[in-house]
């Protein structure tokens, strides 16, 4: 796929693209910066930026995140991934989970595309509405209520289940009316 690339290189426009994405930036977005493939390649070699995986740099000189790894992952997706599953239940601190691997939920016309899969990645391909989509920090992330669902119809532990209703209960972040619709379709309540 070419890139788009702007008549000269603009640093400062990189950088506030890359500044929106933890220090992160895709060869696609240094293109429409003035950056070449070629251009990067000598920024690497100069040790401005570091290559983290294909089509995805790093600013050497930008703070470190916690949330690099999954900004990684984003990227990769184009920016079209939504974190989802165990993902989304720590990312929205629902509960004690700690998920070995990365959910993410892509649109229905990623089936097809043939990926190159990160490892440790998940995908799950779903539509995922606006009123289904949060953000957390930079990432984005189901609501909890979208995420509790998903978790219940992928059969993700009743134990994540139970603590993430008793969570979003506690802090208020799904309606009660909901939340007792998602205890029932879980099997939690009678």
């Amino acid at each position: 796929m070419p890139t788009e690339t702007a008549a000269r290189p603009d640093w400062d426009r990189l950088y506030q693209v890359a500044a929106g994405q933890r220090g992160l930036f895709t060869t696609r977005q240094a293109g429409r910066a003035g950056y070449s493939p070629q251009l990067l390649n000598h920024h690497a070699k100069a040790g401005r930026i570091r290559r983290l995986r294909r089509g995805v740099f790093r600013l050497v000189h930008f703070p470190a995140s916690d949330e690099e790894p999954l900004v990684q992952i984003w990227l990769w997706a184009d920016r079209k991934a939504v974190f989802s599953h165990g993902t989304a239940l720590l990312l929205h601190d629902l509960s004690d989970v700690l998920p070995h691997r990365v959910h993410v939920t892509l649109p229905t016309s990623w089936i097809k595309r043939r990926l190159r899969i990160p490892a440790g990645v998940v995908l799950h391909h779903r539509p995922v509405s606006r009123r289904d989509l949060a953000w957390v920090g930079v990432l984005p992330v189901t609501t909890p209520e979208r995420t509790i669902l998903d978790c219940i119809e992928d059969h993700v532990s009743p134990e994540w289940v139970t603590q993430a209703i008793a969570q979003a209960r506690a802090r208020g972040l799904v309606a009660p009316d909901r939340l007792e619709e998602l205890g029932r379709a879980a099997g939690l309540t009678g």
